[in-house]
């Protein structure tokens, strides 16, 4: 899927960081979201590497990045820790600044990444995604309806884990294949990837510990900076699918203005899947903001 892509994997705090490198120009970091891996990027991949050195990487917890067991308080899932992971990655590839693109929880990264490293992200692209707070502040029955996982990958160790360790496969369908769009976007390699690296038992560890991590101590962090006036100072571009959860229980844009003064956004013709499912809207509206 990634043809023309070398590996430049890394180890990071004592942890691989799996990553592809291809392309030539300024640096795009893509970072993915839950259940998947940087495979979620190889529609648009090849593209953005004709205007830019692409660099897809795993976040820790999946694909394969490592997957450490989880600290008590989960600050070693948070997602400043996750956003170090990658910023201390591409200082390694040589890239001191650089322009991230982050799908869901990788949307969730690559904010905390643009408020905690400023000098290092140039610009910053969400996919489907709203401020944490907003979205835990703000559940609904439709919301909790749609993200039933949100409130089941919180619970203990080792209950989700241990369900989702029982059959990786039906945990894979009812959760990307259970959004507007079914699995039609996924090619069999995509899913097969996704599935590969879901049945690693560490995985099923290490998504929970992400989202236990949300719940807990990346709320600490957010509210922190809300309170203390922190915001994100590059520009700053929102999209999301029109025929999401997201956009449907939030209003993205108003959402993500109380995080930067200049954020500009829209939704796209598609559901949360935004790479995969609407690969050419995503390349014109995300190369026409990176350029300019």
């Amino acid at each position: 899927m990634f043809e023309g892509f070398s590996d430049v994997s890394t180890q990071v705090d004592g942890i691989r960081i799996r990553a592809l490198r291809s392309g030539r120009g300024p640096a795009l970091l893509l970072l993915h979201g839950h259940p998947q891996t940087h495979a979620i990027w190889h529609k648009v991949a090849p593209a953005l590497a004709e205007h830019y050195t692409v660099i897809a990487a795993d976040l820790r917890g999946y694909g394969d990045s490592g997957k450490p067991t989880g600290d008590a308080d989960h600050a070693n899932y948070s997602k400043r820790r996750m956003a170090l992971d990658q910023v201390a990655l591409m200082q390694r590839l040589g890239y001191g600044a650089f322009a991230v693109i982050g799908h869901d929880r990788g949307g969730r990264v690559a904010a905390r990444m643009a408020l905690d490293h400023p000098q290092a992200v140039t610009q910053l692209v969400t996919l489907d995604v709203a401020p944490t707070v907003a979205m835990y502040e703000q559940t609904s029955f439709e919301f909790a309806r749609a993200y039933w996982h949100w409130f089941f990958l919180v619970r203990p160790a080792p209950f989700p884990e241990t369900l989702i360790r029982a059959d990786p496969d039906l945990y894979l369908k009812q959760t990307i294949g259970a959004r507007s769009a079914g699995l039609a976007p996924f090619t069999p390699e995509a899913y097969a990837e996704y599935l590969r690296c879901l049945s690693d038992p560490a995985t099923a560890h290490g998504i929970c510990e992400d989202y236990r991590a949300s719940i807990t101590i990346d709320l600490e962090h957010d509210r922190a900076d809300l309170a203390e006036g922190k915001r994100i100072a590059c520009p700053f571009l929102a999209l999301w699918g029109e025929e999401g959860v997201v956009g449907r229980c939030f209003d993205p844009l108003a959402e993500w203005r109380n995080w930067s003064a200049g954020v500009t956004g829209e939704a796209l013709p598609c559901g949360h899947y935004i790479p995969e499912e609407a690969p050419a809207a995503f390349l014109d509206r995300v190369l026409s903001f990176l350029q300019r």
